[in-house]
């Protein structure tokens, strides 16, 4: 008898590296921050701010930068302050609420100018420093939710002793994650009766047995909730269904 043999070669997982007492000194794009290894290679951060000194695992290897996180801080930067939300640092929807609004502006525009030079090699003028808002909260006109039956639990539940019962969430995408949705309590992006309404529409959804969706099964009714507000205070609201039920859906629009 002959018989194929088919020979799998193993992959090894890639041992992450620690670097010790690294100074964060510089701030990029999407929220990041950036240190040096000791070779010189760029560690592109996500949890830190310029200033800090802090030891680092790295979470991802290339040939000319890592990425990594923060695991144990050794001073903290002048820079900080306190974030706002409750939600910050699990949440996608902000990056740079630790961080002095300042010094987000000073940020910001030290990123567009480099583009513009680095990668546009454009020769520019004298650039007026950038003029901040005068809201640094609940400035948003628009916001989308989405629903989940099966919400990311933090760090916190998770090691808690306490039994979740309550696993739907009407909130945002966690960073990286197509699946999984923060449940959020308070946003701080759009002014209220945004945060009413999206409070109202999950508490209501759950006492009338009004399914949430689950996107790794592709079922469950509600999908998504759109708010829009405008500055002389009209309202839209916006409900995206997944499934075609007449009854259960009117029972949420009436």
């Amino acid at each position: 008898m002959h018989r194929d043999y088919y020979f799998c070669r193993m992959r090894h997982k890639k041992r992450k590296q620690v670097f010790e007492n690294v100074k964060v000194i510089d701030a990029g794009a999407k929220g990041k921050t950036i240190g040096k290894a000791p070779d010189g290679r760029v560690i592109f951060l996500t949890n830190t701010v310029p200033g800090d000194i802090v030891d680092v695992t790295t979470t991802k290897k290339r040939k000319a930068y890592f990425e990594g996180i923060a695991t144990n801080f050794h001073a903290l930067s002048d820079k900080r302050v306190a974030p706002e939300c409750q939600h910050f640092g699990v949440c996608g929807g902000c990056k740079w609420q630790d961080m002095g609004y300042e010094h987000q502006l000073f940020y910001k525009q030290k990123e567009v100018e480099n583009n513009l030079r680095r990668i546009g090699h454009l020769e520019l003028p004298e650039i007026s420093p950038i003029i901040g808002s005068e809201k640094q909260y609940f400035y948003r006109n628009k916001m989308e939710f989405s629903f989940s039956d099966s919400r990311w639990l933090t760090l916190d539940e998770i090691q808690s002793d306490e039994q979740i019962t309550d696993k739907h969430a009407l909130g945002f995408h966690i960073p990286g994650m197509w699946d999984k949705i923060l449940d959020i309590k308070k946003c701080h992006l759009q002014e209220d009766p945004s945060n009413a309404i999206r409070l109202e529409t999950r508490n209501f959804a759950l006492d009338n047995d009004l399914s949430f969706f689950n996107p790794r099964n592709q079922h469950g009714l509600l999908r998504t909730l759109m708010i829009r507000t405008t500055s002389i205070g009209e309202i839209m609201v916006m409900v995206q269904f997944f499934e075609d039920d007449n009854l259960k859906r009117n029972v949420l629009l009436d």
